[in-house]
């Protein structure tokens, strides 16, 4: 063995022992006689102390130490004069008898330090010195420990974790796959899962009736946030249930996880929200609950009086912005030119002032009266010192401004704290969606989701009108998981096809594996796929999933330390009977 003990484990009950360290060089400190040495590993720091009377060669070697060599230290643990209690092991040091270079560094590109000197891409390249350091190095620990978690609790449930092919075939279900040519099959093509859909509906028809799975999945999109080109799903499916079924387990799930590894418990059940809900509400299908400022519909209060703003719009609708009445016109303008960026398209805000002193005075007062104010403060149940804010214009881009208004209301008020998280079921969404390009029906999660069996007889006569059997699980305004009660007869999935405008012949050539299944006696099934990256990073505290990945890609899809995508060789692509485009000037 190179080392007795790591770096983080000795206290001052090891007094006396002739212990043997290994790690990376944190920093060095010549002090006259004395020499000081940070040793780093994944486990924490111990001082080192090299004496320049005791052993001058070996204190003269310590000081040609650079930072990130790789040592191997060897000596007696002696308490420490000056403590450092912060540290674990801040009460004791290694007084240094042996001394071995194991490795040479060159000077690192950044300091491996939590307030270092690298941007985001140089950290990117050099990806393995960014992990050294500890706030990185803990997220990956973490992502680690809540994936055990989710093993533990799915296996005491009954679960079984199967591993589904990572080669599979391209089938239309939302985003752009990532294709990979087959050497074997010239011109043909497998594709990279976006995620394992109809595999695992396929093990429900072979009888496996509770599947679970820490999966790698695959989609060509748009970059951001809380989006990789290939993440991590904790994918789930279950036989002979139904919506509720589905809830109560994976709920459970979800407060399992809170308490084991943020030490939160919940003990009511969540909250459950229509889809129709939520966007009256909240405007978004994804609400953020650990604040109000719940959506007034105000469109027959305040139509009708002149204001054209008012009288020429679809929808009119307001929130309440508590004790904010005292904000100055600079802000205002702020908002209002919040709200009017491109990609929230308001044309304006109205504001409504509830002053302290009980006053009431708004940007349309030429054309309301004092009596019609306070009938907007009494719809809005808006109180001394609060602040309306109103947006107008066509319902739906108006629902998501104002959605995007109250986030940032929540923002600037400290509503949206990081430590306080409030999950809740968004439920019976649409089944469809309507294409107007196209002009045609797509499916709104996929085409295997069922439709509420109520409204099964819409499906041919007005199919715009059917709700999913569908759920998401959303907390704090993200969306963690989402899954539906799946379909299960034959006949029913062909119509689904009908409607989203297959051919018999179109659906049998992508799906005709999983309709041949089902007819040998599918079981009612269902399912979710929980965004494991987006749990982790919510536990984790971040918006971003994206350090709690161990090599990430950047926002234009590019491994920067990998140098990937990159082109092949000719004779690879020869191989593969590709050709490459060249591109229009």
């Amino acid at each position: 063995m190179y080392r007795t003990h790591t770096c983080g484990e000795l206290a001052i009950k090891d007094e006396g022992k002739y212990v043997t360290l290994c790690g990376w060089i944190q920093k060095s400190r010549d002090l006259g006689g004395m020499t000081f040495v940070d040793l780093r590993d994944r486990y924490g720091i111990t001082q080192l102390v090299f004496n320049m009377e005791t052993n001058a060669d070996l204190c003269g070697q310590a000081r040609k130490l650079g930072r990130e060599f790789v040592i191997r230290a060897a000596g007696k643990v002696r308490e420490r004069s000056n403590k450092n209690l912060k540290m674990p092991t801040g009460e004791i040091e290694i007084d240094v008898t042996e001394l071995s270079v194991l490795n040479k560094s060159e000077i690192p590109p950044f300091t491996i330090e939590e307030e270092t000197d690298g941007g985001e891409e140089l950290r990117m390249k050099y990806r393995y010195l960014d992990l050294r350091r500890n706030s990185v190095k803990n997220n990956i620990i973490l992502r680690h420990r809540v994936a055990q978690e989710v093993r533990k609790y799915m296996d005491s449930i009954g679960f079984i974790e199967v591993e589904t092919p990572v080669l599979i075939k391209s089938t239309p279900e939302g985003a752009r796959d990532f294709v990979v040519p087959s050497r074997m099959q010239p011109g043909t093509f497998y594709a990279l899962p976006q995620s394992p859909q109809t595999l695992k509906q396929l093990l429900m028809v072979a009888g496996f009736d509770r599947y679970f799975q820490l999966v790698k999945c695959f989609r060509d999109e748009d970059l951001r946030a809380d989006r990789q080109p290939e993440f991590s799903q904790i994918d789930c499916e279950m036989s002979f249930v139904e919506r509720d079924d589905i809830l109560d387990t994976f709920e459970g799930l979800a407060k399992y996880l809170f308490k084991q590894v943020k030490g939160v418990e919940f003990k009511e059940p969540f909250p459950k929200l229509s889809y129709k809900e939520a966007l009256e509400n909240y405007g978004s299908d994804k609400p953020d609950l650990r604040f109000g400022m719940k959506f007034r519909d105000l469109t027959a209060l305040v139509k009708g009086k002149g204001f054209q703003v008012f009288d020429g719009a679809e929808y009119i609708g307001g929130i309440c912005a508590e004790g904010c009445s005292a904000y100055s016109r600079k802000q205002l303008d702020e908002l209002t030119e919040f709200v009017k960026k491109p990609q929230i398209g308001a044309k304006g805000l109205i504001y409504m002032k509830y002053g302290t002193d009980g006053s009431l005075k708004s940007s349309a007062d030429k054309f309301y009266t004092p009596e019609d104010l306070a009938k907007w403060a009494e719809t809005m149940n808006a109180k001394n010192g609060d602040l309306v804010l109103i947006l107008a214009g066509e319902k739906i881009k108006t629902l998501t401004a104002l959605s995007e208004l109250r986030l940032e209301m929540g923002n600037r008020s400290g509503l949206r704290k990081k430590d306080l998280f409030c999950p809740l079921w968004v439920v019976d969404f649409p089944l469809l969606e309507w294409d107007e390009e196209e002009k045609r029906f797509f499916a709104m999660h996929h085409p295997f989701t069922s439709p509420k069996p109520e409204e099964l007889h819409l499906m041919e006569t007005d199919p715009g009108k059917v709700r999913a059997n569908a759920y998401d699980l959303v907390i704090n305004g993200v969306e963690i998981g989402g899954g539906s009660v799946r379909i299960h007869d034959s006949a029913v999935q062909k119509l689904m096809f009908k409607v989203l405008g297959f051919t018999e012949a179109e659906a049998e050539n992508q799906f005709g594996f999983l309709l041949n299944a089902f007819k040998y006696g599918a079981p009612p099934h269902g399912g979710i796929a929980f965004g494991f990256d987006r749990w982790v990073a919510m536990f984790g505290g971040q918006d971003s999933i994206r350090d709690f990945i161990a090599f990430p890609k950047n926002n234009s899809g590019r491994d920067v330390m990998l140098d990937t995508p990159s082109t092949i060789s000719e004779k690879q692509l020869n191989e593969l009977m590709i050709d490459i485009r060249k591109e229009k000037k």
